[in-house]
């Protein structure tokens, strides 16, 4: 099940009375109501300069679809 909110797949959680599906990515919760209003739309580039540099690496590696290891020689490498 894609997430409605942030296309993410979707988790079973079953930590609460009823299973319900959860977005691990940006917590929506099966069944709740998304607040157009509220939701901020951050872009990529604004939800990186939050992170810290492990978050980062595990956000562009994921994204991209190659190892952690490289993503990390290469941020080091361009900051150093």
């Amino acid at each position: 099940m894609k997430c409605p909110r942030c296309g993410h797949e979707m988790n079973m959680d079953g930590h609460r009375k009823m299973d319900m599906f959860m977005c691990y990515e940006c917590g929506y919760i099966e069944n709740r109501r998304i607040d157009v209003e509220l939701e901020t739309g951050a872009t990529n580039f604004e939800r990186l300069s939050s992170m810290n540099l492990n978050e980062a690496v595990a956000f562009i590696s994921r994204g991209l679809g190659i190892a952690e290891k490289t993503v990390s020689k290469w941020l080091d490498s361009a900051f150093a």
